[in-house]
């Protein structure tokens, strides 16, 4: 049985990291979503990095499947782009892997998605 995590809210409206902040003045912690094209509007490759970045986050479970987490889920855009849907619940969670997401996108030069409060 998966052990449920309940989010500590008292973080949640903590500033995001630095690294963050060059794109995304102020924000707060928030639901996004990173869209497998970058700022030029070039397509990002590999074509699996969604599936890759998610798996990083992933887990077997005990019947020795892997599942994604719920924080972190692979999707596309109706263009057919890949994307990947972040929860802001994985800031509370752990801070690390959330910071871990906005940074993979900026490092990468990819358009990100700010959701605010809005499920995914």
């Amino acid at each position: 049985m998966r052990p449920v995590l309940s989010p500590a809210t008292k973080n949640r409206n903590k500033d995001i990291p630095e690294a963050a902040k060059a794109s995304h003045m102020n924000q707060k912690i928030e639901n996004f979503i990173i869209v497998g094209v970058t700022r030029e509007g070039r397509k990002f490759r590999p074509s699996d990095w969604a599936d890759r970045l998610c798996g990083v986050m992933s887990a077997f479970g005990a019947d020795h499947r892997m599942t994604y987490s719920p924080y972190v889920r692979p999707g596309c855009t109706l263009k057919g782009d890949k994307t990947v849907l972040v929860d802001a619940r994985l800031y509370d969670v752990e801070p690390l892997a959330y910071k871990f997401m906005v940074n993979f996108a900026n490092d990468n030069d990819l358009q990100i998605e700010w959701m605010g409060d809005s499920p995914l």
